[in-house]
């Protein structure tokens, strides 16, 4: 006998209930306002598709009343700032410094021939670097003077002793050859690098304190010249009247002759009192004071007095150079007391 295979297919409940329509206006009218509403709506962002997200995006950004967006982003990339990251060798490569441009430079110079070494530095960099242009400032005030023969002589005196002042482009040629020049003791920098290499680089001067020096050797020359017009009226003035110099000059040789009567003992209280009484009248040297450099590399400077050593007889001065605050050790001989 044979089977017989029945196959029973299950047919599963529906899952969702079926809306049946009356005819009911108000559920009709319900019905039409609910998908045309749901027709001109967008679909929620959630259900969107990566291009069409960026579809609706680049609509938004074109629908706008400005520029073309891409143009703007192109801008904004351009003007971003790129990191630039440095070598620590890069501080010590002395080619970078064309990189500044024309600038003012501080040279050390032979205090007893500054003039000269400005003057010759001039003709060499105009021989060996004809391509380049520069300005060589040796900052100085001409004194004049009347000699006996009626002529007039007229002597530079330095406002920075051993301080000349160039402009230019520096490069490590460049550099080079003036620190290896006859009379230069080197560039007005800082010490760079690390433990590894240091070296001393140059370190270019504000045109602001370029400007303060400009204008105070302009004062100084002045003052200078009027001096020397103070001094040809008293010398008219005097030949007009030869008398009264004559008579001064013999009531001067008349002091000068009378002599000098009295003990040894009362003398040498009077040279002693003599000697000590411009020490007992004067300033003293006190930290904090304002103290003048008489002698030694920064002669003519003021500065403020730190550190006071009476056994080592030094002192530590703060000078400020150029516009840039320096601390120097000296000799207690080297300075004084600066008085108004």
């Amino acid at each position: 006998m044979k089977g017989v295979l029945t196959l029973q297919l299950w047919n599963p409940p529906p899952r969702f209930h079926t809306l049946s329509f009356s005819n009911h206006p108000l559920s009709i009218s319900a019905s039409l306002t609910t998908t045309a509403t749901s027709s001109t709506q967008q679909p929620p962002q959630d259900f969107l598709t990566a291009k069409e997200r960026r579809r609706l995006r680049n609509e938004r950004r074109e629908s706008k009343n400005t520029t073309n967006w891409k143009e703007e982003v192109e801008d904004k990339l351009i003007m971003k700032t790129k990191k630039v990251r440095k070598h620590w060798m890069d501080e010590l490569n002395l080619d970078n410094l064309i990189n500044l441009g024309p600038q003012w430079w501080g040279v050390r110079v032979a205090r007893s021939k500054g003039q000269y070494t400005a003057e010759a530095l001039a003709r060499s960099l105009a021989k060996f670097f004809p391509d380049m242009e520069f300005k060589v400032y040796a900052p100085a005030i001409y004194e004049k003077k009347k000699l006996k023969d009626g002529s007039i002589s007229v002597k530079p005196k330095p406002l920075f002793p051993g301080n000349i002042f160039l402009r230019c482009v520096l490069n490590k040629p460049l550099h080079d050859f003036i620190k290896e020049y006859d009379g230069v003791h080197g560039f007005t920098g800082a010490t760079v690098g690390n433990t590894k290499k240091q070296i001393n680089k140059p370190k270019p001067i504000d045109e602001v304190d370029m400007e303060a020096i400009f204008r105070e050797a302009k004062v100084e020359q002045e003052n200078a010249d009027k001096a020397f017009e103070e001094e040809q009226k008293n010398a008219a003035v005097i030949s007009l009247n030869p008398k009264s110099k004559l008579d001064s000059d013999v009531s001067k040789a008349i002091v000068d002759s009378k002599p000098k009567r009295g003990s040894r003992k009362t003398s040498n209280q009077l040279t002693v009192t003599e000697e000590a009484s411009p020490a007992k009248k004067g300033p003293k040297l006190a930290t904090g004071s304002t103290v003048r450099i008489i002698s030694g590399t920064f002669l003519g400077f003021a500065g403020t007095l730190k550190k006071l050593s009476r056994k080592t007889k030094m002192a530590t001065v703060h000078l400020t150079i150029f516009g840039k605050e320096n601390i120097v050790d000296l000799d207690i001989s080297e300075i004084v007391p600066e008085t108004n």
